[in-house]
């Protein structure tokens, strides 16, 4: 139970001096009031002996408001101490998960789920937060009162009638260590509910459009009662085990009541001790009343903590796939990129995606990357960003291999516009100046006019001030998309990655982007991937993935020539775009 502490200790090691005053003042709380019912036990002994004067009245009520005051001082001093530490620790806790989400690569966001992250960023910290905090209020002040009240019993009332009074105490014990166990268990599996049904919320918020076009909402809300009935039967079994404690702890103290009535009167009778000492042990037992009843508390945190500890360390023991080098190259200019991948493979995935991709380019050129729907476009592009190493072979930029580049180095100079348009939840001007915060409002124009969206901005309200929502809720996808293209150009950066960023845009909208593209990115390298042939007709090669492999490459007048894949889907393309008059932005 209490490995959580042994967990921990870095942090208390860290705010030792805070812990140390904190502890102090609880502790000097627990002396302070044992001195109370020894001095009520005095005032009634002296009321029935009648020796009581009003001087030594008046003497035992100042001693009682002065001990009150000094507690008053010390409960102030322990309470800020233990919550400040306790929410330092969750602050900590919090960064560290942050920068290593920032860290870990797309193999770890495959294999958690965001509503799994955000649990552990909020359920999982207020736990460990409350072991911090109340764990250590609830542990220091229980002992402590015990301690200092058993103590008064034994040497200042009668060391027999403590005794006989304890006897029912080590059945606590018993059971504390086997409800522990139990809390344990349900509370970890309670987590894990949550987890699920976080992750369901998310899902069903970020694809809530999809969900009514097909009309789906009475089926995703059944589903998410099945995800909250779940939540409160693992949670009913965390609190069924909870709900024990109370009585055993009630039967405890009503036992020890019995024995303290029956022993004490005995006592009393005998001359053992006076009617006053019996008066101050009630008193005492009432002491003994809150450790009791943190026991319950302190199993319950203890363990909640030790399953959220686990959980956290878990994830932060996960380490990326994708390293940065120790001292990555980070003085390259970008003049050649030389691609010769022998094999790819996804993890937990057995057929390669990637396979035999060879292509070499130089400063000026552009490539044209094409292919059916799940032909390794994307994941082509992925490699070359390196937000995934490839298995066998290598890419070179400027004849230096990519996996020995500073990968904030790599990302600040390969710009890279994947098909997920996500903007954030702020103004178009702090999305389109993302990652140039300094850059100013002429810099940022000229590249929404190369985007092709400047006159889009302009047509809003509040113009560059316009707030796009959650993910560009308020802008059409072609809208978003330019948006997009906008802010990776922004970077300037000296390689183009583009992956179907011209999708939602139409044919006039298109060419007008690729013609300002070429003229600003001269002496740039430009890689397309695209599912619309007319944004690669103008590449300086092409080429025609299937399966993950190179079926056709060449510029455009060659693959024509070869009246392969490419001729077919061009005519193909040309001839639905005829029909279609273009295609609609707004997707």
């Amino acid at each position: 139970m209490f490995a959580i502490f042994r967990k921990l200790a870095w942090f208390f090691k860290l705010r030792w001096k805070t812990y140390t005053l904190a502890i102090g003042g609880l502790i000097s709380c627990a002396i302070l009031s044992a001195i109370i019912p020894l001095l009520i036990g005095q005032t009634v002994d002296q009321m029935a002996k009648g020796s009581l004067t009003s001087s030594s009245l008046l003497k035992y009520i100042t001693l009682l408001l002065l001990i009150g005051l000094l507690m008053y001082g010390l409960r102030y001093m322990w309470r800020t101490n233990l919550f400040t530490n306790s929410t330092i620790l969750e602050s900590i806790l919090r960064n560290k998960l942050y920068d290593h989400f920032t860290k870990m690569d797309q193999t770890f966001y495959g294999k958690y789920r965001t509503g799994d992250l955000m649990a552990h960023a909020t359920n999982d910290l207020a736990a460990l937060r409350f072991v911090a905090g109340g764990g250590i209020l609830t542990l220091t002040d229980a002992l402590s009162i015990t301690i200092v009240t058993l103590f008064s019993m034994v040497i200042l009332i009668d060391w027999k009638l403590t005794l006989y009074t304890i006897i029912p105490f080590p059945l606590l014990i018993f059971v504390s260590r086997y409800l522990g166990q139990w809390i344990n268990k349900y509370f970890t599996e309670s987590l894990r509910a949550f987890s699920k049904m976080n992750d369901h919320v998310q899902e069903s918020v970020a694809g809530m459009t999809v969900i009514k076009a097909f009309g789906e909402e009475k089926e995703d809300h059944q589903d998410f009662i099945k995800a909250t009935d779940n939540v409160v039967a693992k949670n009913r079994k965390v609190h069924l085990v909870n709900s024990a404690y109370s009585p055993i702890i009630n039967l405890i103290t009503g036992l020890t009541y019995v024995l303290t009535i029956i022993f004490g009167s005995y006592f009393v009778s005998k001359g053992r001790i006076s009617i006053g000492q019996l008066i101050a042990y009630f008193s005492y037992l009432g002491n003994m009343t809150w450790p009791l009843l943190a026991v319950g508390r302190l199993v319950n945190t203890m363990e909640r903590g030790n399953a959220s500890y686990d959980r956290v360390t878990e994830l932060l023991a996960q380490e990326a796939s994708v390293n940065n080098p120790v001292d990555g190259i980070n003085n390259l200019v970008f003049q050649n990129l030389s691609v010769h991948i022998d094999q790819f493979t996804y993890p937990n995935t057995k057929e390669p995606s990637l396979k035999d991709i060879h292509f070499e380019l130089s400063q000026g050129q552009t490539l044209g990357i094409v292919g059916k729907t799940g032909s390794g476009k994307t994941t082509l592009l992925n490699c070359l960003v390196r937000l995934y190493d490839i298995d066998q072979g290598n890419i070179l930029f400027d004849q230096h291999d990519l996996t020995k580049i500073d990968l904030t180095y790599l990302r600040e100079h390969v710009g890279y516009i994947p098909q997920t348009n996500l903007l954030f939840s702020t103004s178009i001007r702090e999305n389109v100046r993302f990652g140039k915060p300094l850059m100013s409002q002429n810099q940022i124009e000229h590249f929404t006019q190369i985007a092709d969206i400047h006159q889009d901005i302009l047509g809003f309200t509040e113009g560059y001030d316009t707030e796009v929502g959650e993910r560009g809720v308020s802008l059409s996808g072609g809208q978003k998309q330019r948006i997009s293209i906008a802010r990776t150009l922004a970077m300037q950066p000296q390689i183009l990655l583009m992956d179907d960023a011209l999708s939602a845009v139409d044919a006039r909208t298109e060419q007008a982007i690729l013609s300002k593209l070429k003229a600003e990115r001269e002496s740039g390298i430009s890689i397309i991937a695209t599912h619309r042939l007319s944004s690669v007709m103008h590449a300086d090669e092409i080429i025609v993935l299937e399966e993950g492999e190179i079926t056709e490459r060449g510029n455009h007048q060659e693959l024509l020539a070869l009246n392969g894949w490419y001729a077919n889907m061009f005519t193909q393309q040309q001839l639905e775009e005829k029909l279609g008059g273009g295609e609609s932005e707004e997707k």
